[in-house]
Protein backbone atom coordinates (compact mmCIF):
# COMPACT_ATOMS: atom_id res chain seq x y z
CA UNK A 1 0.00 0.00 0.00
CA UNK A 2 2.76 2.66 -1.59
CA UNK A 3 4.75 2.24 1.63
CA UNK A 4 1.98 3.21 4.09
CA UNK A 5 3.44 3.11 7.25
CA UNK A 6 3.96 4.40 10.64
CA UNK A 7 7.22 5.01 10.53
CA UNK A 8 7.23 5.97 6.86
CA UNK A 9 4.60 8.91 8.07
CA UNK A 10 6.22 9.87 10.89
CA UNK A 11 9.58 10.46 8.37
CA UNK A 12 7.28 12.00 6.22
CA UNK A 13 5.86 15.04 8.55
CA UNK A 14 7.67 15.15 11.41
CA UNK A 15 7.75 13.72 14.97
CA UNK A 16 6.41 16.84 16.29
CA UNK A 17 3.20 16.92 13.89
CA UNK A 18 2.43 13.17 14.13
CA UNK A 19 2.00 13.68 17.87
CA UNK A 20 0.10 16.44 17.62
CA UNK A 21 -2.25 14.14 15.14
CA UNK A 22 -2.83 12.02 18.77
CA UNK A 23 -4.03 15.17 20.10
CA UNK A 24 -6.14 16.56 17.20
CA UNK A 25 -3.83 18.95 15.73
CA UNK A 26 -4.04 17.88 11.44
CA UNK A 27 -2.24 21.31 10.88
CA UNK A 28 1.04 20.70 11.17
CA UNK A 29 1.19 17.13 9.44
CA UNK A 30 -0.60 19.02 6.39
CA UNK A 31 1.84 21.57 6.47
CA UNK A 32 4.97 19.09 6.69
CA UNK A 33 3.32 17.77 3.53
CA UNK A 34 3.09 20.99 1.36
CA UNK A 35 2.04 19.67 -2.01
CA UNK A 36 3.51 16.62 -2.21
CA UNK A 37 1.46 14.14 -4.61
CA UNK A 38 3.44 11.33 -4.08
CA UNK A 39 1.79 8.07 -2.67
CA UNK A 40 2.37 8.15 0.91
CA UNK A 41 1.45 12.03 0.82
CA UNK A 42 -1.79 11.25 -0.92
CA UNK A 43 -2.85 8.63 1.73
CA UNK A 44 -1.77 10.38 4.35
CA UNK A 45 -3.81 13.29 4.11
CA UNK A 46 -6.71 11.31 3.36
CA UNK A 47 -6.74 8.38 5.42
CA UNK A 48 -5.08 9.50 8.31
CA UNK A 49 -6.06 13.23 8.60
CA UNK A 50 -9.01 12.92 7.21
CA UNK A 51 -8.79 15.07 3.94
CA UNK A 52 -10.75 15.14 0.38
CA UNK A 53 -8.13 14.25 -2.74
CA UNK A 54 -8.15 14.33 -5.89
CA UNK A 55 -9.33 11.23 -7.83
CA UNK A 56 -6.40 10.85 -10.08
CA UNK A 57 -4.16 11.02 -7.06
CA UNK A 58 -5.87 8.49 -5.40
CA UNK A 59 -6.05 6.10 -8.26
CA UNK A 60 -2.44 6.56 -9.00
CA UNK A 61 -1.55 5.95 -5.29
CA UNK A 62 -3.67 2.33 -5.11
CA UNK A 63 -3.36 1.16 -8.55
CA UNK A 64 -4.44 -2.24 -7.44
CA UNK A 65 -7.33 -1.90 -5.30
CA UNK A 66 -8.71 1.00 -7.43
CA UNK A 67 -11.02 3.68 -6.15
CA UNK A 68 -13.87 0.89 -6.67
CA UNK A 69 -11.98 -1.66 -4.11
CA UNK A 70 -12.28 1.06 -1.78
CA UNK A 71 -15.31 2.20 -2.16
CA UNK A 72 -16.52 -1.37 -1.88
CA UNK A 73 -14.86 -1.14 1.35
CA UNK A 74 -16.71 1.63 2.70
CA UNK A 75 -13.50 3.31 2.80
CA UNK A 76 -14.53 6.13 0.44
CA UNK A 77 -16.87 8.31 -0.95
CA UNK A 78 -16.26 8.79 -4.80
CA UNK A 79 -18.73 10.70 -7.33
CA UNK A 80 -17.85 11.01 -10.29
CA UNK A 81 -20.21 13.57 -11.30
CA UNK A 82 -18.06 15.69 -8.46
CA UNK A 83 -17.23 18.67 -10.66
CA UNK A 84 -14.34 19.36 -8.25
CA UNK A 85 -13.19 15.58 -8.73
CA UNK A 86 -12.41 14.71 -5.01
CA UNK A 87 -12.88 11.54 -3.07
CA UNK A 88 -13.66 11.86 0.37
CA UNK A 89 -12.94 9.29 3.22
CA UNK A 90 -15.35 7.46 5.11
CA UNK A 91 -12.54 6.07 7.71
CA UNK A 92 -9.76 6.96 8.91
CA UNK A 93 -7.37 4.12 8.80
CA UNK A 94 -3.97 4.26 10.58
CA UNK A 95 -1.17 1.77 10.66
CA UNK A 96 -0.08 0.87 13.80
CA UNK A 97 3.09 -0.52 14.93
CA UNK A 98 3.44 -3.17 17.63
CA UNK A 99 5.90 -5.23 19.24
CA UNK A 100 5.01 -8.37 21.47
CA UNK A 101 8.16 -7.60 24.28
CA UNK A 102 9.88 -4.17 24.21
CA UNK A 103 13.51 -6.24 25.01
CA UNK A 104 13.69 -7.97 22.00
CA UNK A 105 12.94 -6.91 18.33
CA UNK A 106 11.03 -10.69 18.04
CA UNK A 107 6.98 -10.13 17.33
CA UNK A 108 7.57 -6.91 15.53
CA UNK A 109 5.13 -5.87 12.92
CA UNK A 110 2.28 -3.44 11.65
CA UNK A 111 -1.36 -3.43 11.39
CA UNK A 112 -3.80 -0.55 9.41
CA UNK A 113 -6.59 -0.02 11.72
CA UNK A 114 -9.84 1.56 10.40
CA UNK A 115 -12.12 3.89 12.52
CA UNK A 116 -14.39 6.53 12.35
CA UNK A 117 -13.58 10.21 10.96
CA UNK A 118 -12.24 11.81 14.12
CA UNK A 119 -13.42 15.28 15.33
CA UNK A 120 -10.35 17.14 13.41
CA UNK A 121 -11.89 15.40 10.15
CA UNK A 122 -15.94 15.74 10.74
CA UNK A 123 -15.12 19.42 12.13
CA UNK A 124 -17.13 19.57 15.14
CA UNK A 125 -18.89 17.42 17.68
CA UNK A 126 -18.76 13.87 17.22
CA UNK A 127 -21.81 11.67 16.38
CA UNK A 128 -22.66 9.44 19.55
CA UNK A 129 -22.18 6.00 17.57
CA UNK A 130 -18.87 7.29 16.85
CA UNK A 131 -16.38 4.33 16.66
CA UNK A 132 -12.54 5.36 18.11
CA UNK A 133 -9.45 4.45 16.38
CA UNK A 134 -6.21 3.60 18.64
CA UNK A 135 -5.75 5.92 21.25
CA UNK A 136 -3.48 6.23 24.22
CA UNK A 137 -5.90 3.48 26.43
CA UNK A 138 -6.08 0.83 23.66
CA UNK A 139 -2.38 0.90 23.47
CA UNK A 140 -1.80 0.58 26.93
CA UNK A 141 -4.02 -2.47 27.33
CA UNK A 142 -2.30 -4.01 24.15
CA UNK A 143 0.33 -3.66 25.46
CA UNK A 144 -0.58 -4.94 28.83
CA UNK A 145 -2.08 -8.40 27.68
CA UNK A 146 -0.03 -11.62 28.69
CA UNK A 147 2.00 -12.63 25.48
CA UNK A 148 1.27 -16.70 26.83
CA UNK A 149 -0.26 -19.25 24.40
CA UNK A 150 -4.27 -19.53 24.82
CA UNK A 151 -6.82 -21.71 23.35
CA UNK A 152 -9.56 -18.39 23.38
CA UNK A 153 -9.60 -15.59 23.87
CA UNK A 154 -12.60 -12.95 24.85
CA UNK A 155 -12.49 -9.41 23.78
CA UNK A 156 -15.38 -7.18 25.60
CA UNK A 157 -16.08 -4.42 24.18
CA UNK A 158 -13.81 -4.62 21.07
CA UNK A 159 -14.55 -1.26 19.47
CA UNK A 160 -12.31 -0.73 16.38
CA UNK A 161 -10.75 -4.37 17.50
CA UNK A 162 -7.37 -3.20 18.40
CA UNK A 163 -7.59 -6.00 21.16
CA UNK A 164 -8.62 -8.75 19.03
CA UNK A 165 -6.02 -8.16 17.06
CA UNK A 166 -3.53 -8.52 19.27
CA UNK A 167 -5.01 -11.31 21.36
CA UNK A 168 -4.96 -13.56 18.18
CA UNK A 169 -0.85 -13.29 18.13
CA UNK A 170 -1.19 -15.50 20.90
CA UNK A 171 -4.87 -17.13 20.66
CA UNK A 172 -6.24 -20.28 19.11
CA UNK A 173 -9.26 -17.86 18.61
CA UNK A 174 -10.74 -14.57 19.88
CA UNK A 175 -14.59 -13.79 20.43
CA UNK A 176 -15.09 -10.11 20.13
CA UNK A 177 -18.43 -8.65 21.69
CA UNK A 178 -20.02 -5.05 21.40
CA UNK A 179 -23.38 -3.41 21.89
CA UNK A 180 -22.34 -1.02 18.76
CA UNK A 181 -22.40 -3.44 15.70
CA UNK A 182 -21.15 -0.47 14.01
CA UNK A 183 -18.49 -1.19 16.36
CA UNK A 184 -18.35 -4.92 15.27
CA UNK A 185 -18.08 -4.05 11.21
CA UNK A 186 -14.83 -1.96 11.86
CA UNK A 187 -13.75 -4.96 14.02
CA UNK A 188 -14.52 -7.45 10.94
CA UNK A 189 -12.92 -5.02 8.74
CA UNK A 190 -9.89 -4.68 10.72
CA UNK A 191 -9.45 -8.56 10.66
CA UNK A 192 -9.91 -8.69 6.59
CA UNK A 193 -7.60 -5.46 6.02
CA UNK A 194 -5.03 -7.47 8.36
CA UNK A 195 -5.59 -11.00 7.15
CA UNK A 196 -6.34 -12.04 10.60
CA UNK A 197 -8.67 -14.79 10.83
CA UNK A 198 -10.85 -16.71 13.72
CA UNK A 199 -11.90 -13.53 15.42
CA UNK A 200 -16.01 -14.20 16.05
CA UNK A 201 -18.10 -11.14 16.22
CA UNK A 202 -20.78 -10.98 18.55
CA UNK A 203 -23.57 -8.42 19.58
CA UNK A 204 -24.85 -7.68 23.04
CA UNK A 205 -24.05 -6.09 26.54
CA UNK A 206 -21.10 -7.11 28.81
CA UNK A 207 -20.79 -11.02 29.26
CA UNK A 208 -24.93 -11.64 27.51
CA UNK A 209 -23.58 -13.14 24.34
CA UNK A 210 -21.10 -15.36 26.03
CA UNK A 211 -23.44 -17.04 28.66
CA UNK A 212 -22.56 -20.70 29.82
CA UNK A 213 -19.08 -20.00 27.71
CA UNK A 214 -15.63 -19.83 29.49
CA UNK A 215 -12.26 -18.15 28.33
CA UNK A 216 -8.56 -18.82 28.87
CA UNK A 217 -7.98 -14.89 29.04
CA UNK A 218 -10.85 -12.03 29.00
CA UNK A 219 -9.71 -8.68 27.95
CA UNK A 220 -11.52 -5.76 27.87
CA UNK A 221 -11.00 -1.81 27.48
CA UNK A 222 -14.84 -1.00 28.29
CA UNK A 223 -16.55 2.02 28.69
CA UNK A 224 -15.79 2.80 31.60
CA UNK A 225 -16.31 6.93 31.12
CA UNK A 226 -18.14 8.00 34.24
CA UNK A 227 -20.96 9.84 32.77
CA UNK A 228 -24.04 11.99 34.64
CA UNK A 229 -27.59 9.75 33.51
CA UNK A 230 -29.16 13.21 32.78
CA UNK A 231 -31.11 14.21 29.68
CA UNK A 232 -29.22 16.45 27.55
CA UNK A 233 -25.52 15.16 28.43
CA UNK A 234 -24.50 13.34 25.16
CA UNK A 235 -23.73 9.25 25.82
CA UNK A 236 -21.24 8.53 23.61
CA UNK A 237 -21.24 4.57 22.94
CA UNK A 238 -17.22 4.08 22.33
CA UNK A 239 -16.78 5.63 26.14
CA UNK A 240 -20.37 5.35 28.04
CA UNK A 241 -21.59 2.36 29.47
CA UNK A 242 -24.45 3.45 30.52
CA UNK A 243 -25.03 2.84 34.37
CA UNK A 244 -24.40 5.08 36.97
CA UNK A 245 -21.05 5.68 38.00
CA UNK A 246 -18.28 3.11 38.04
CA UNK A 247 -21.07 0.19 38.32
CA UNK A 248 -19.80 -0.79 35.36
CA UNK A 249 -16.38 -1.72 36.23
CA UNK A 250 -17.73 -3.54 39.10
CA UNK A 251 -20.37 -5.71 36.85
CA UNK A 252 -17.43 -6.61 35.20
CA UNK A 253 -15.44 -7.58 38.41
CA UNK A 254 -18.05 -9.53 39.57
CA UNK A 255 -19.27 -11.50 36.90
CA UNK A 256 -15.78 -12.24 35.15
CA UNK A 257 -15.03 -15.23 37.36
CA UNK A 258 -17.80 -17.64 36.10
CA UNK A 259 -16.64 -17.01 32.55
CA UNK A 260 -12.98 -17.69 33.05
CA UNK A 261 -11.60 -21.68 32.91
CA UNK A 262 -9.65 -22.45 36.01
CA UNK A 263 -6.47 -20.87 35.70
CA UNK A 264 -7.53 -17.95 33.37
CA UNK A 265 -6.99 -14.58 33.08
CA UNK A 266 -8.67 -11.65 32.81
CA UNK A 267 -7.19 -7.59 32.25
CA UNK A 268 -9.14 -4.54 32.12
CA UNK A 269 -8.63 -0.76 32.14
CA UNK A 270 -10.97 0.83 34.22
CA UNK A 271 -12.10 3.86 35.98
CA UNK A 272 -13.52 4.08 39.90
CA UNK A 273 -14.65 6.52 42.64
CA UNK A 274 -13.34 7.02 46.12
CA UNK A 275 -16.72 8.37 47.96
CA UNK A 276 -17.11 10.00 51.21
CA UNK A 277 -13.37 9.21 51.75
CA UNK A 278 -13.39 6.13 51.22
CA UNK A 279 -10.49 5.21 48.55
CA UNK A 280 -11.57 3.72 45.48
CA UNK A 281 -8.93 0.71 45.62
CA UNK A 282 -10.87 -0.11 48.62
CA UNK A 283 -13.86 -0.12 47.21
CA UNK A 284 -12.78 -2.03 44.42
CA UNK A 285 -10.97 -5.11 46.89
CA UNK A 286 -15.19 -4.80 48.18
CA UNK A 287 -16.01 -5.77 44.22
CA UNK A 288 -13.17 -8.75 43.98
CA UNK A 289 -14.61 -10.14 47.42
CA UNK A 290 -17.76 -10.03 46.32
CA UNK A 291 -17.30 -12.17 43.62
CA UNK A 292 -19.08 -15.31 43.29
CA UNK A 293 -16.03 -16.82 41.73
CA UNK A 294 -13.04 -16.75 43.83
CA UNK A 295 -10.29 -14.67 42.05
CA UNK A 296 -7.04 -13.41 42.53
CA UNK A 297 -6.30 -9.94 42.18
CA UNK A 298 -3.42 -7.41 41.16
CA UNK A 299 -4.64 -3.86 40.53
CA UNK A 300 -2.41 -0.94 39.46
CA UNK A 301 -4.26 2.87 39.91
CA UNK A 302 -2.01 4.80 37.94
CA UNK A 303 -3.39 7.96 38.61
CA UNK A 304 -6.51 10.05 40.94
CA UNK A 305 -7.87 13.25 39.43
CA UNK A 306 -10.78 15.46 40.67
CA UNK A 307 -13.90 15.22 40.08
CA UNK A 308 -13.78 19.10 38.06
CA UNK A 309 -10.54 17.72 35.93
CA UNK A 310 -12.45 14.65 35.24
CA UNK A 311 -15.22 16.79 34.08
CA UNK A 312 -13.36 18.52 31.70
CA UNK A 313 -11.60 15.43 30.43
CA UNK A 314 -14.60 13.86 29.46
CA UNK A 315 -16.62 17.38 28.05
CA UNK A 316 -13.35 18.31 26.11
CA UNK A 317 -13.01 14.58 25.01
CA UNK A 318 -16.51 14.92 23.25
CA UNK A 319 -15.42 17.90 21.52
CA UNK A 320 -17.15 20.50 23.47
CA UNK A 321 -14.56 23.61 23.84
CA UNK A 322 -14.27 25.60 26.84
CA UNK A 323 -16.09 29.19 25.80
CA UNK A 324 -19.02 27.48 24.30
CA UNK A 325 -22.27 27.57 25.26
CA UNK A 326 -23.06 23.54 25.99
CA UNK A 327 -19.01 23.41 28.12
CA UNK A 328 -20.13 25.09 31.67
CA UNK A 329 -23.75 23.16 31.26
CA UNK A 330 -22.23 19.86 30.49
CA UNK A 331 -19.70 20.97 33.85
CA UNK A 332 -22.44 21.45 36.19
CA UNK A 333 -24.03 17.99 34.96
CA UNK A 334 -21.08 15.99 36.20
CA UNK A 335 -19.84 17.82 39.45
CA UNK A 336 -23.84 17.06 40.18
CA UNK A 337 -23.78 13.77 39.68
CA UNK A 338 -20.63 13.06 41.53
CA UNK A 339 -21.81 15.33 44.60
CA UNK A 340 -25.27 12.87 44.67
CA UNK A 341 -22.63 9.74 45.50
CA UNK A 342 -19.96 11.61 47.61
CA UNK A 343 -17.31 11.48 44.99
CA UNK A 344 -13.84 13.29 45.88
CA UNK A 345 -11.47 11.42 43.61
CA UNK A 346 -11.33 9.23 40.70
CA UNK A 347 -8.73 6.64 39.83
CA UNK A 348 -7.49 5.25 36.74
CA UNK A 349 -5.82 1.91 36.40
CA UNK A 350 -4.89 -1.11 35.13
CA UNK A 351 -6.82 -4.57 36.55
CA UNK A 352 -5.27 -8.02 36.31
CA UNK A 353 -7.71 -10.54 38.05
CA UNK A 354 -7.03 -14.65 38.12
CA UNK A 355 -9.46 -17.52 38.16
CA UNK A 356 -7.51 -19.79 40.84
CA UNK A 357 -6.95 -23.42 39.86
CA UNK A 358 -7.89 -24.96 42.95
CA UNK A 359 -8.61 -23.46 46.53
CA UNK A 360 -8.80 -19.71 47.72
CA UNK A 361 -7.45 -17.27 46.23
CA UNK A 362 -3.34 -15.99 47.33
CA UNK A 363 -2.71 -12.87 45.44
CA UNK A 364 -4.39 -9.90 46.53
CA UNK A 365 -2.08 -6.67 45.32
CA UNK A 366 -3.46 -3.07 44.97
CA UNK A 367 -1.52 -0.59 45.00
CA UNK A 368 -0.45 2.76 43.32
CA UNK A 369 1.86 3.59 40.32
CA UNK A 370 4.83 5.58 41.57
CA UNK A 371 5.33 7.18 38.09
CA UNK A 372 3.07 7.30 34.71
CA UNK A 373 4.02 4.90 32.36
CA UNK A 374 4.68 4.74 28.41
CA UNK A 375 2.31 3.13 26.76
CA UNK A 376 4.14 2.49 23.80
CA UNK A 377 6.04 -0.08 25.71
CA UNK A 378 4.59 -3.11 25.75
CA UNK A 379 4.28 -5.00 29.38
CA UNK A 380 2.67 -7.95 29.18
CA UNK A 381 5.58 -10.02 29.41
CA UNK A 382 6.58 -8.08 32.59
CA UNK A 383 3.06 -9.30 34.27
CA UNK A 384 3.32 -12.86 32.91
CA UNK A 385 6.50 -12.80 34.94
CA UNK A 386 5.40 -11.82 38.20
CA UNK A 387 2.57 -14.09 38.08
CA UNK A 388 4.59 -17.25 37.42
CA UNK A 389 7.27 -15.57 40.19
CA UNK A 390 4.43 -15.30 42.71
CA UNK A 391 3.26 -18.37 41.61
CA UNK A 392 6.93 -20.39 42.59
CA UNK A 393 7.60 -18.29 45.48
CA UNK A 394 3.47 -19.16 46.96
CA UNK A 395 5.40 -22.68 46.58
CA UNK A 396 8.59 -22.28 49.05
CA UNK A 397 8.81 -21.62 52.72
CA UNK A 398 11.43 -19.86 53.93
CA UNK A 399 13.84 -22.78 54.06
CA UNK A 400 13.11 -23.17 50.51
CA UNK A 401 13.55 -19.48 49.55
CA UNK A 402 17.03 -19.46 51.49
CA UNK A 403 17.65 -22.07 49.85
CA UNK A 404 17.13 -20.37 46.24
CA UNK A 405 20.03 -19.05 44.06
CA UNK A 406 18.75 -15.76 42.32
CA UNK A 407 20.45 -13.06 39.57
CA UNK A 408 19.54 -9.54 39.74
CA UNK A 409 17.78 -8.58 37.00
CA UNK A 410 19.74 -6.83 33.62
CA UNK A 411 17.90 -3.52 34.48
CA UNK A 412 18.66 -2.71 38.04
CA UNK A 413 20.54 -0.12 39.10
CA UNK A 414 21.26 1.49 42.52
CA UNK A 415 21.60 5.25 43.43
CA UNK A 416 22.99 6.64 47.02
CA UNK A 417 22.19 9.85 48.52
CA UNK A 418 24.78 11.40 50.75
CA UNK A 419 24.85 14.48 53.15
CA UNK A 420 27.41 16.50 52.70
CA UNK A 421 30.54 15.39 54.75
CA UNK A 422 28.12 11.85 55.56
CA UNK A 423 30.67 8.90 54.49
CA UNK A 424 26.80 6.43 55.04
CA UNK A 425 24.37 7.35 52.81
CA UNK A 426 21.06 8.44 53.81
CA UNK A 427 19.09 6.95 51.17
CA UNK A 428 19.44 4.35 49.24
CA UNK A 429 17.36 3.18 45.80
CA UNK A 430 16.61 0.43 43.68
CA UNK A 431 15.78 1.18 40.29
CA UNK A 432 14.11 -0.54 37.53
CA UNK A 433 14.52 0.57 34.09
CA UNK A 434 12.08 -1.59 32.52
CA UNK A 435 8.65 -3.27 33.77
CA UNK A 436 7.43 -0.50 36.12
CA UNK A 437 9.91 1.50 36.32
CA UNK A 438 9.42 0.91 40.06
CA UNK A 439 12.06 2.59 42.26
CA UNK A 440 12.24 1.25 45.78
CA UNK A 441 14.15 2.22 49.01
CA UNK A 442 16.52 0.17 50.49
CA UNK A 443 18.81 -0.42 53.98
CA UNK A 444 22.06 -1.37 53.73
CA UNK A 445 21.84 -5.11 53.92
CA UNK A 446 18.74 -5.16 51.28
CA UNK A 447 21.05 -3.26 48.65
CA UNK A 448 24.20 -5.67 49.99
CA UNK A 449 21.92 -8.59 49.42
CA UNK A 450 20.51 -7.57 46.29
CA UNK A 451 24.43 -6.27 45.00
CA UNK A 452 25.65 -9.92 45.80
CA UNK A 453 22.84 -12.02 43.85
CA UNK A 454 24.92 -13.11 40.56
CA UNK A 455 23.66 -16.23 40.48
CA UNK A 456 26.91 -18.33 42.58
CA UNK A 457 25.16 -18.50 46.07
CA UNK A 458 22.36 -19.44 47.96
CA UNK A 459 19.68 -16.67 49.24
CA UNK A 460 20.94 -18.10 52.68
CA UNK A 461 24.53 -18.28 52.55
CA UNK A 462 24.38 -14.24 51.28
CA UNK A 463 22.40 -12.99 53.97
CA UNK A 464 24.72 -14.97 56.62
CA UNK A 465 28.03 -13.26 55.20
CA UNK A 466 25.77 -10.04 55.52
CA UNK A 467 25.10 -10.43 58.66
CA UNK A 468 29.01 -11.44 59.68
CA UNK A 469 29.87 -8.03 57.68
CA UNK A 470 27.19 -5.66 59.46
CA UNK A 471 27.72 -7.36 63.03
CA UNK A 472 24.28 -8.36 63.08
CA UNK A 473 21.91 -11.51 64.74
CA UNK A 474 22.13 -13.56 61.36
CA UNK A 475 18.75 -15.37 62.23
CA UNK A 476 17.23 -11.80 62.60
CA UNK A 477 18.88 -10.22 59.57
CA UNK A 478 17.32 -13.41 57.34
CA UNK A 479 13.69 -12.65 59.40
CA UNK A 480 13.71 -9.05 58.28
CA UNK A 481 15.19 -9.98 54.73
CA UNK A 482 13.32 -12.70 53.38
CA UNK A 483 9.80 -11.18 52.94
CA UNK A 484 11.93 -8.42 51.29
CA UNK A 485 13.27 -11.06 48.37
CA UNK A 486 9.82 -12.10 48.15
CA UNK A 487 8.65 -8.49 46.89
CA UNK A 488 11.80 -8.25 44.69
CA UNK A 489 11.30 -11.37 42.97
CA UNK A 490 7.83 -10.59 42.42
CA UNK A 491 8.56 -6.71 41.09
CA UNK A 492 11.48 -8.16 38.94
CA UNK A 493 13.90 -6.54 40.70
CA UNK A 494 15.84 -10.42 41.50
CA UNK A 495 15.10 -13.83 39.21
CA UNK A 496 15.76 -17.52 40.02
CA UNK A 497 19.05 -18.39 38.71
CA UNK A 498 17.27 -21.52 37.28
Amino acid sequence: MAGFGSDELRAAWGAAADDGIGRGLRGPALRRLGGRTDPLAVLGRLFVLGMPEPADALAAAVPRTGLAGLERLGLIVHDPQDGAGLVRPRAIVRPQSFVDDARSPEGAGQWWVASDLDEAAVDGPLPEDHVLGVGGASLTLAGLQLPTPATRVLDLGAGCGIQALRARRYADAVVATDISERALRFTRMNALLNDIDAIDTRAGSLFDPVRGEQFDRIVSNPPFVITPRTPGVPVYEYRDGGLVGDALVEAFVTGVGEHLQPGGTAQILGNWESRDGMPGLDRFREWVDASPVPLDAWVIERETIDPLAYAELWVRDGATLPGTPDHERLIGAWLDDFAARGVDAIGFGYVLLRRPIDGAPTLARYEQAAQPLDPTVPLGAHLAEALAAFDRLSGLDDDDLAAAVLLVAADVTEARHHLPGAEAPSVIELRQGGGLARTLPADPATAALVGACDGDLAVGVLIDAIASLLEADAGDLRTGLLPAVRELVFTGFLRFAD
